[in-house]
């Protein structure tokens, strides 16, 4: 009875053992789908409209615009160098990241209040602001949890990818898809697919979900579904009036 169990558990770290050798694989492929999604969405308007000669709206937005681009880029550029075995450079990029990240989230808020102010779109530019305010939230507390825990790889990329996850209704909203170019809600939802995605990885590769994939993904969930409740009450429409009137 007593050599089942070790037996049943070798097996079990057997079979995980075999599984690891795709976690580069999976988590490259996670990066290249969120490359491609803000790539698709921002293509007419900036990547293929000449990017710092494109036509948008604000200084602003070119800023946070060319700082997004760069992060995308860098979130590429770190994938491929783990999957390349290059750990060490990993880590020395990795010291652009924090910065970049900063800049990430102070022009992401600057971008959401200029949103605001110009009033796109008309009638829902409380919701657009809170929903923008909520993705640099988010993306600043797990990027933030990330870089603590860059000591453990497995919660690191997670971390990293959930981050990531939070800023794709940006680019899902662009999308020349019927049912998601200027949806809301739908363009909001529709990035919880990423999510999904890594709670079949966890289950295909560990039999068990990671903590980081279902907290992180619970915080996420959880605070863009309630921001459809917060952006009717009063206290945020006289917030959202407040900060367009000091612009």
């Amino acid at each position: 009875m007593n050599s089942t169990v070790p037996e049943s558990s070798d097996q079990h770290l057997e079979s995980t053992s075999v599984r690891r050798p795709y976690e580069h694989l999976f988590f490259a492929g996670m990066a290249v789908l969120l490359l491609a999604t803000v790539f698709v969405g921002f293509a007419a308007s900036y990547y293929l409209a000449g990017m710092v000669k494109a036509p948008l709206p604000s200084r602003i937005i070119h800023v946070h615009a060319l700082v997004a681009t760069f992060w995308m880029l860098l979130l590429a550029a770190q994938v491929s160098l783990v999957s390349a075995h290059r750990v060490d450079l990993h880590r020395r990029l990795g010291i652009i990241a924090v910065p970049l990240a900063c800049a990430m989230v102070v022009t992401g808020l600057m971008a959401g209040a200029d949103i605001l102010r110009r009033g796109i779109p008309p009638g829902l530019e409380h919701l657009l602001f809170l929903i923008n305010t909520n993705m640099v939230f988010v993306f600043a507390v797990l990027i933030a949890l990330a870089f603590r825990m860059r000591g453990d790889p497995h919660a690191h990329k997670r971390f990293i990818v959930i981050a990531n996850v939070a800023l794709m209704f940006a680019g899902f909203i662009r999308w020349p898809v019927e049912f998601l170019y200027h949806n809301i809600p739908a363009a909001a939802r529709v990035p919880y697919c990423f999510l999904l995605l890594l709670v079949l990885y966890d289950l295909w590769s560990t039999r068990r979900i990671h903590p980081v994939t279902l907290w992180a993904s619970a915080f996420l969930i959880f605070v863009f579904e309630v921001q459809f409740f917060v952006a009717e009450t009063m206290a945020w429409r006289s917030f959202a009036a407040w900060v367009r009137s000091i612009g």
